[in-house]
């Protein structure tokens, strides 16, 4: 993964660290109370491991014209209580209220600024260099004595909170952020094989790369494909879609070319569905795939599919698996994806969710515990196995380089 320096390689004893995290939440848009607390909670332990510093937190919500584009004072709430430490919410970001906080601060104190999107300067996109010099990270650099970033789910972003401020302060990754590091290491660098990638959901347009990734640099030994991304792979195969999947589908070609061009070469390591289900009379019907072209869309997969996938899964030694394999959310079309995600469970295989819906639906199984890792940035995982570089694991390279500690 390259060289990047840990919280333990920097003193950071009674120093003011910057910690960057990701506790984007969902949020109920009537009454502004956060869902679902796992990525605060994710936050405990790089506090725990700074208990000595003077941490000022910079966090978002949402992005500007969302509805969960709010204020982050119901976040220091549960980080409080997260941290078992008083947490003070400022309602600035870096000007004098945000600096005045910090310059009073002590030993083990925490400040939460406002929520970092409200500054303009957060998501204008330029080089680091550039964020560098932003009135953002210029106004509070001086107050600092280091740099931490815990917030992995954004690490495919270049924004000041995550790039600029490496540039100029001695910089290290948090605890969540060596936990996720790990597991990428472990699917990319050294998996136990063979290596099975599970690829559903709806996002096709970040999936279909991950599977052409996975095969060509040879991460993945078996690809597994549900919901609408193996109706691209279907369709490249040359098979007929139902009417809405086909509507979908046609808009998609350049998907549908790459998925044809994957099949024609790596055929043998990628699994599509056998059989599917629908919704017929109102409830779920199940018929090969060679029939879909007769319902206007499928919904989950067959059995036939479920127990093929499942004896592949039973039989790996690493398992990536993101997104759902259907329209999980309705009664009687979630079978696949639940019997997918607790055969993963039940694998001994060294076995990483991507975040997103399989993670909340661990939680509610009760199976997340044994997972080998669960992962906050779905966007990021994809972008990394998909080929990409992630701008703060770069910024955390070039800081290492730049503030190396001396032996």
């Amino acid at each position: 993964m390259g060289l990047y320096l840990r919280i333990e390689d920097l003193d950071l004893r009674d120093k003011a660290v910057f910690l960057r995290v990701d506790i984007n939440s969902p949020i109920d848009p009537k009454t502004g109370r956060i869902l679902d607390d796992s990525r605060i909670r994710a936050v405990k332990e790089t506090l725990d491991a700074l208990s000595e510093s003077r941490v000022v937190i910079g966090a978002h919500q949402g992005r500007p014209g969302d509805e969960d584009f709010t204020s982050l004072k119901a976040h220091a709430e549960m980080l409080e209580a997260v941290a078992g430490r008083r947490v003070e919410f400022v309602e600035d970001i870096f000007g004098p209220l945000a600096r005045s906080a910090i310059k009073r601060m002590g030993r083990g104190d925490i400040t939460l600024l406002e929520n970092l999107r409200f500054a303009s300067e957060e998501v204008l996109d330029a080089p680091p260099e550039v964020l560098a010099r932003t009135h953002f990270v210029r106004n509070l650099a001086p107050l600092l004595d280091a740099y931490v970033n815990d917030a992995f789910a954004t690490a495919h972003r270049a924004s000041a909170s995550i790039v600029g401020f490496p540039e100029v302060l001695p910089s290290a990754a948090g605890k969540l952020m060596e936990r996720e590091l790990a597991a990428l290491e472990a699917i990319t660098e050294s998996p136990q094989r063979p290596c099975v990638f599970v690829i559903g959901g709806a996002k096709i347009e970040d999936k279909v790369p991950v599977a052409k990734s996975a095969l060509e640099r040879g991460y993945a030994d078996k690809i597994l494909v549900g919901g609408m991304v193996a109706k691209v792979f279907l369709k490249g195969a040359g098979l007929e879609l139902g009417r809405e999947d086909e509507r979908v589908v046609s808009k998609k070609a350049a998907l549908v070319e790459m998925a044809k061009e994957l099949v024609g070469k790596w055929g043998d390591r990628i699994a599509m569905p056998r059989d599917v289900a629908v919704k017929a009379d109102g409830g779920r019907f199940e018929v090969p795939v060679q029939r879909m072209r007769e319902f206007d869309t499928s919904m989950d997969l067959g059995r036939e599919t479920i127990e093929e996938y499942a004896s592949i899964i039973r039989g790996a030694g690493t398992i990536v698996a993101n997104g759902p394999m259907g329209v999980f959310e309705e009664g009687g079309f979630e079978i696949g994806t639940r019997a997918l995600l607790e055969a993963i469970a039940g694998s001994k295989a060294f076995k990483v969710i991507g975040g997103g819906h399989l993670a909340v639906l661990a939680q509610d199984l009760g199976i997340a515990g044994k997972f080998s890792h669960i992962s906050t940035g779905g966007g990021a995982l994809l972008k990394f196995l998909a080929g990409g570089s992630l701008p703060a694991l770069d910024a955390l390279r070039r800081a290492a380089e730049r503030f190396k500690p001396k032996a």
